[in-house]
């Protein structure tokens, strides 16, 4: 898309954006993970509320990201620096925005599950995880907000292009002529994705050309997404090809990926730190065989005076 094209579709989503934000007291709620889909959620909401008077910043927002408390640590640090950013530049901006971090409680943790009940290492079939670090402490954190103030808009940087499965999802949830859908699961929130119909080229282009609001540094970002994909990030492509390969950010326990590019890129561009975290990921997905397990159900384990008996 040229970038006259673009400057203009983006003053289409803040237009819309505003118009949206005016139009009644639902809070908002802005999911942030740090990548680049959020980052600009979050700078066109940030920019939206500047423009306003501050007569009519007069329902709050509130900035979410969610920590599972096994990230990888490239990007806690950096969800950290820039919440923390986004804090003091609200603060002094007087805006009605609020950064807040979510974590998943101590009994659905990763290592209490994993070691402490005995869960297999998550695999496609059997994906304890992602409930239990992701969506549950997200979940309370919104519903809190609608105990709070009866409903809230969730404002995420889902994108059509994103994914062919993104796109069917999206698509199969879509309202004609509603801006909001019902969230399919909490009641009284309501889902709004602004950016949806970008490109990843488009995204990026909207990075590297407009500067964070918060003093953030996008140029950083793209470096990131650049040394994680092993390869460069361009901004021109054909629409086959997503823009910096197909490296995502996660766990680093992840087990349901076959391989984790991203952390083994950053490896091979000499962040060590991670290779015992790799390996220790390795040996996760290992001990899921077979022959690693005890072939009695947890449910039917042998009783401690048994088991003593039979180490004599």
């Amino acid at each position: 898309m040229p970038i006259e094209n673009l400057a203009e579709q983006v003053d289409q989503i803040s237009a819309e954006m505003r118009e949206a934000y005016l139009a009644d007291e639902r809070p908002w709620v802005v999911g942030y993970s740090g990548g680049k889909d959020s980052t600009v959620v979050v700078q066109l909401t940030y920019y939206m509320l500047l423009g306003l008077k501050p007569a009519e910043r007069r329902k709050k927002v509130y900035i979410l990201a969610s920590d599972t408390r096994v990230e990888l640590p490239t990007i806690v640090e950096r969800v950290d620096r820039e919440l923390e950013l986004i804090r003091h530049a609200a603060a002094h901006d007087e805006l009605p925005l609020q950064a807040h971090k979510v974590f998943p409680s101590l009994n659905d943790s990763f290592w209490v599950n994993l070691i402490g009940r005995g869960y297999p290492s998550p695999r496609p079939k059997f994906r304890w995880c992602t409930d239990r670090l992701k969506i549950r402490p997200v979940s309370r954190f919104i519903l809190e907000r609608v105990q709070d103030f009866g409903s809230v808009i969730i404002v995420l940087g889902s994108r059509m292009s994103e994914s062919s499965t993104r796109a069917q999802i999206m698509a199969m949830h879509h309202i004609e002529g509603q801006r909001f859908r019902p969230h399919a699961d909490l009641p009284k929130a309501w889902v709004y994705t602004p950016i949806e119909n970008l490109t990843t080229d488009d995204v990026w282009f909207y990075l590297l050309q407009a500067p964070s609001p918060w003093g953030g540094d996008n140029a950083s970002l793209a470096a990131l997404y650049k040394r994680a994909s092993g390869g460069e990030c361009p901004l021109v492509i054909d629409a086959s090809t997503p823009s910096c390969g197909n490296s995502r950010f996660g766990c680093w326990v992840c087990t349901v990926v076959e391989k984790d590019r991203a952390m083994e890129s950053l490896v091979e561009d000499g962040e060590e730190r991670y290779e015992p975290l790799l390996g220790l990921c390795d040996f996760l997905k290992e001990v899921r065989h077979s022959h690693w397990r005890e072939d009695w159900r947890w449910q039917d384990r042998p009783s401690a005076g048994a088991l003593f008996s039979s180490c004599r």
